[in-house]
């Protein structure tokens, strides 16, 4: 049977993405050793430094791709095991407390990209979707305060992301102070929030400032 040139863009998009999940999987080796560079996760995934940036262009893209990666194959099980937990607020912290330790695990992803704040909000906005309905079923049982909305959640694990995924923060600081951020969720004795005004918002630009510190 005579191969069509459907047949062969097929084939080059599943090379392609191949390609884009080995050289993914090997920036998560090289940059869990701590300093990486293009050209050792080039090495590692078995292709040259050209093929590489015919599908990342830069670090930052690679940043990403680790990034998507540890939250759908790390984050994303957790979250689906925790749907019927009877304590939802207890697993909002577990999921975070995870997320925490996998980003310090990667030793080198936090310093890779020069702009790992700009990558961590798009991510983090992207998977706080997954989380909506685990807030929702925690404000149904009075564990987390009504006045949280979906897209307070990204905000409050980039909070945590650049306070206690710092490189060299100690596993018993992480937990310490993740557990001081979630008590904030109770909604006992908890004041009105203040409301979020749009111009006032750029996550970007507040964690760019810490990172920059």
């Amino acid at each position: 049977m005579a191969t069509t040139q459907g047949d062969r863009a097929r084939r080059r998009r599943v090379d392609a993405r191949s390609t884009m999940e080995r050289i993914t999987a090997a920036g998560r080796t090289v940059l869990g050793t701590g300093e990486a560079s293009l050209e050792q996760i080039a090495a590692e995934a078995g292709v040259g430094i050209a093929t590489l940036y015919r599908h990342f262009p830069n670090r930052e893209a690679i940043v990403r791709a680790v990034l998507d990666d540890i939250l759908e194959s790390d984050l994303l099980p957790l979250i689906d095991r925790a749907v019927d937990s009877p304590h939802p607020r207890r697993a909002l912290q577990d999921i975070a407390t995870r997320l925490l330790d996998l980003i310090t695990d990667e030793k080198g992803l936090v310093t890779f990209a020069s702009n790992f704040s700009d990558v961590a909000v798009d991510a983090l906005q992207r998977f706080s979707e997954s989380l909506h309905p685990l807030l929702l079923r925690a404000q149904q049982q009075g564990e987390v305060r009504h006045d949280l909305t979906a897209e307070d959640i990204p905000r409050f694990l980039v909070m945590a992301v650049a306070g206690l995924a710092i490189p060299g923060t100690a596993p018993s600081t992480r937990a310490r102070f993740t557990a001081l951020l979630f008590d904030a969720l109770n909604p006992a004795n908890a004041t009105p929030l203040p409301p979020l005004r749009p111009e006032e918002g750029d996550l970007r630009t507040a964690v760019g400032n810490i990172a920059h510190t």
